[in-house]
C-alpha cells in the first residue's frame, strides 16, 4: 500500500489485491493529473435469520400394567360343635332304631369378586412457546484506510483519524 492507490508513488504492483477492483479509481484523471482519488472502505455485517426446524415429537399414549394385589376379607362360617355327655346308664323306653337323625343347617360367607373400571385421571398435552437468548460469536472484517508516505510529504487531515504508518 506504499503508493496509496497510485496517487503517491510509482509502484503499482503492490496494489494487486481485491481492493483495486472494488470501485476504486486508480487511473489518472487527465484534468487533475493524479491530484485526487477515491477509496471505498468496506466492512462485514451479519444477516441473522431464524428458521423453524423439527426438534422431535411427543407421543401421548397409554399402556396396560398388571399388578397383583392381595386383600384380606373377613368372612364368617358356622361350625358344628358336637358335645357328648355321659348319662349314667338311666333306663329308657325308647326302642333302638337307626332311622332317627337330626339335620343342622350350616352356613358360611362366600367372597364374590367383581371388577369394574373407574377413571383415575385425565392426561392432556399442549405446546407453549418459550423465549430464550442464544449467544453467537462471529469474526467480522472491515477495511480501514492507512496512508503511507515516502519522502517529505505533508498530509493535511480533516480529523477523520488516518494514521501515517511512518510516524
Amino acid at each position: 500500500m506504499a503508493d496509496f492507490l497510485g496517487l503517491f508513488g510509482d509502484d503499482k504492483s503492490q496494489n494487486n489485491d481485491n481492493s483495486s477492483t472494488q470501485g476504486t479509481d486508480t487511473t489518472p484523471n487527465t484534468q487533475n493529473s493524479q491530484t485526487d482519488g477515491k477509496l471505498e472502505l468496506h466492512k462485514e455485517e451479519l444477516d441473522i435469520t431464524k428458521n423453524s426446524v423439527n426438534a422431535g415429537e411427543v407421543v401421548l399414549s397409554k399402556e396396560i400394567v398388571e399388578e397383583h394385589k392381595t386383600f384380606d376379607v373377613p368372612v364368617m362360617h358356622e361350625e358344628v360343635v358336637i358335645t357328648r355327655t355321659p348319662v349314667n346308664n338311666q333306663s329308657s323306653n325308647a326302642t333302638i332304631s337307626g332311622d332317627e337323625s337330626i339335620h343342622i343347617p350350616v352356613s358360611q360367607e362366600q367372597v364374590d369378586v367383581n371388577k369394574y373400571t373407574v377413571t383415575t385421571e385425565e392426561i392432556s398435552a399442549s405446546k407453549r412457546q418459550v423465549s430464550e437468548t442464544q449467544q453467537i460469536e462471529e469474526t467480522l472484517k472491515r477495511e480501514e484506510a492507512k496512508v503511507d508516505t515516502t519522502g517529505s510529504v505533508n498530509i493535511v487531515s480533516d480529523g477523520s483519524g488516518f494514521s501515517d504508518i511512518n510516524s
